[in-house]
């Protein structure tokens, strides 16, 4: 049986940490893997008959990653195969094959998400992780012919595609009474266009449409990362934008399943998943027609508008927060086929 370790350091930390927690079990049930994560986040596995647990509270990218990474760690790394990352850090005084994940170069495709010198530190950690891996795994066509064009990647990148986390799948099949709310999940970095939905919003209940929006995070991030978005929500009419502030998975779920419409208006994505936890769980899906989505959601039931406008998006808004809720989505993505494609790569590719 092959030795895979496998970096679990940023399990619990958003997308990427559900993406390597929906992966481990299934690395678990084909390789002997070694598991290297902070004590309490690898703790679960510990009875696993395939996980060998290695604590390890080394920040990802950090000086002491890249310098001064233990010596004890990386030595009982370079006993096992292969090396797995589920992003683009890679400790030093790793001597075995590494295998790594770049889910998106949005901070060097998009100006103005990071610094001049922010942007140049990230451009040097996608080119080292390109330089060490064997393969870069990504999770679409898009991010993969960005990946090849913007780092020169002349290394084998493999689309593996995401999905839908397993506590997100709808598991009670019970009849919803859907709301008349808009939902928005993200952030409010550019590329993600939430000012394009507001300002289409307000248009649309200008123009009478009955609908409140939900904004999945806390109104202090626009505070101090977008006034302008802030000061347009003020000027709207009272309770016709709410945000939810710091919410649970379970809780999450619920706006899922309530929600009369999911707008994702992102003018930028690697995949861009919230459309696909919506349709999962029987709420329309309203998108931005950006190349992205024409990949991954082209099979799928959901609607499209002009990217970058708000004019369009506000007429879309009204027509689409009529529709019925959806029934009998297909699956075309799993976390199990994702792993298969890493698992045909990390064979075929093992050097």
């Amino acid at each position: 049986m092959m030795k895979i370790a496998i970096d679990c350091r940023m399990l619990g930390t958003g997308g990427i940490g559900t993406y390597i927690a929906e992966l481990v079990p299934y690395f678990l049930e084909k390789y002997t893997c070694l598991l290297i994560g902070e004590p309490e986040k690898i703790e679960a596995y510990r009875n696993n008959p395939n996980a060998e647990l290695c604590p390890c509270t080394i920040p990802v990218f950090s000086v002491r990653e890249l310098s001064a990474f233990p010596k004890s760690i990386t030595k009982l790394i370079n006993m096992y195969t292969i090396y797995y990352t589920p992003y683009c850090n890679i400790p030093s005084g790793i001597h075995i094959p590494v295998f790594s994940t770049i889910h998106d170069v949005v901070f060097l495709d998009v100006p103005g998400l990071a610094s001049k010198t922010g942007t140049l530190v990230r451009k040097w950690f996608y080119k080292r992780a390109v330089k060490k891996s064997c393969v870069i795994f990504t999770v679409s066509k898009f991010s993969a012919e960005r990946i090849q064009k913007t780092l020169r990647c002349r290394k084998p990148v493999v689309v593996t595609y995401s999905a839908v986390p397993s506590w997100l799948q709808d598991d009670d099949h019970l009849s919803v009474q859907k709301t008349k709310s808009v939902l928005f999940v993200g952030n409010i970095k550019k590329h993600k266009g939430l000012h394009i939905l507001i300002t289409a919003f307000r248009r649309a209940l200008s123009e009478g449409l009955a609908a409140q929006l939900i904004i999945v995070g806390n109104a202090d991030n626009f505070r101090t990362g977008d006034s302008t978005i802030l000061k347009e929500i003020q000027e709207m009419p009272a309770e016709s934008v709410q945000f939810t502030g710091r919410i649970s998975d379970g809780e999450l779920k619920t706006l899922y399943k309530n929600a009369g419409l999911l707008v994702q208006p992102s003018q930028y994505e690697g995949f861009g998943l919230p459309p696909l936890e919506a349709l999962t769980l029987g709420t329309n899906a309203l998108i931005s027609d950006i190349p992205v989505f024409r990949e991954i959601y082209a099979e799928y039931p959901v609607h499209f508008f002009k990217h970058d406008d708000s004019g369009d998006l506000a007429e879309k808004l009204k027509q689409c927060m009529v529709l019925p809720p959806l029934q009998n989505v297909p699956e075309i993505y799993s976390f199990r086929r994702t792993f298969s494609l890493i698992a045909a790569a990390i064979s075929f590719y093992k050097i």
